[in-house]
């Protein structure tokens, strides 16, 4: 296993950290079920541990509330010392200053442990950093670092980069953020630029989503010929993740693995990897592949913004841009899933009155009224 900087703190983490977001289970609802097959997630995680992972991440909403139990379980037997522990507040729910202390002594209870070593403000954007300075929640966690409750307080993110550095700014006392990077979002969320810009400051930075959900790791068939034609041979989820690797300002990148197999190729790459190792042509491949990928878009969608605000209260661009990703990995889980998740059923793309003011306001014309009932059907959960 190879070794990496952890911001300012004097550790070093492993290149590839355990994400427990997508255990093995039972059925196949995947993230949206808590009937987790116990035994070979144990086993999963253990073997990762024993092959020099070191950082291990959960949250409070991961599998249901399972994720916590069975992670908590892992770590029995001499394993926690092993480890970095991380996991999350479910900044949604705090409404008043004493629920972050009530949550995290939840969260302790289920992972079976007195202390966290580092304890996140999940998902932060604009408005729920709003809410956790209102509730007081950075004064509790200063306290429960005080009182040895958790180790160090950190932040993951949604939102856009003017958001991402407002977060970083706002608080002195960050240690970590964890945040979705991979070389298709190199503009999306914090970017690159937040990448570097946290890491300019000091703060480790870990990476989520370094595969898309999986979308990187299984190409369409239509993309196979390009990876296999370059000189070096790599598997995608493989070119993915060392793409990630070769950036200095990253610390750890966190894989949410469901098999046996996954760890293995994911600990490979991991004692393959290193700051600079993919070299100029290895970055130039990955640009080709990321503008194949692109040009598979249907929606001639920039992300302007201009569309907004609706009428109906509807999120355009953020439909767009799912559908988009739909077609362009032939992949609809991972869309799917997000659409289920993020807006509320009123909310969704089947509430397009058609009534034309976003098309009027549209610089590359999308008759966005004729997409809506298209983009609703194709997101639509499926059982």
């Amino acid at each position: 296993m190879k070794y990496r900087k952890f911001g300012s703190l004097d550790w070093e983490v492993s290149a590839l950290g355990f994400g427990c977001m997508r255990l093995p289970t039972n059925d196949r609802r995947g993230m949206l079920t808590a009937d987790v097959n116990e035994a070979e997630a144990i086993a999963m995680i253990r073997h990762a541990i024993d092959s020099g992972v070191n950082y291990v991440d959960t949250a409070y909403t991961y599998h249901m509330g399972a994720s916590e139990k069975v992670l908590g379980k892992a770590l029995k037997g001499g394993y926690r010392d092993k480890v970095k522990l991380v996991t999350k507040s479910p900044t949604w729910a705090l409404v008043v200053p004493g629920d972050y202390d009530r949550y995290l002594g939840e969260q302790l209870e289920r992972l079976g442990e007195e202390h966290v070593d580092f304890y996140l403000f999940h998902a932060l954007g604009t408005k729920r950093w709003q809410i956790v300075k209102d509730v007081g929640a950075i004064a509790s966690a200063e306290a429960a670092v005080a009182d040895g409750r958790i180790g160090h307080i950190g932040f993951s993110f949604h939102d856009d980069f003017d958001a991402f550095k407002t977060i970083v700014d706002g608080y002195d006392g960050w240690d970590l953020c964890l945040i979705q990077h991979n070389y298709m979002d190199i503009e999306s969320q914090a970017g690159t630029e937040g990448l570097r810009y946290a890491a300019s400051k000091g703060i480790a930075c870990a990476i989520m989503e370094p595969l898309l959900g999986g979308s990187l790791a299984n190409p369409p068939p239509s993309m196979h010929e390009l990876f296999d034609g370059f000189e070096v041979r790599r598997t995608p989820a493989d070119w993915a993740l060392q793409w990630l690797w070769d950036q200095p300002e990253v610390s750890v990148v966190l894989s949410g693995m469901s098999t046996m197999e996954q760890v293995d190729e994911n600990l490979l790459s991991a004692d393959a990897s290193g700051v600079g190792s993919l070299g100029p042509e290895g970055r130039s491949f990955i640009d080709r592949v990321s503008e194949r990928f692109r040009e598979r878009a249907v929606i001639p969608c920039t992300g302007c913004g201009y569309c907004m605000p609706c009428p109906n209260d509807i999120e355009i661009p953020s439909f767009i841009r799912l559908y988009n990703e739909g077609v362009m990995y032939e992949d609809w889980y991972g869309p799917r899933f997000k659409y289920a998740r993020q807006f509320g059923e009123a909310k969704r793309a089947e509430a397009c009155l058609n009534c034309g003011e976003c098309e009027e306001k549209c610089p590359q014309g999308v008759p966005v009224g004729e997409w809506m009932p298209k983009v609703h059907e194709a997101l639509k959960w499926r059982d």
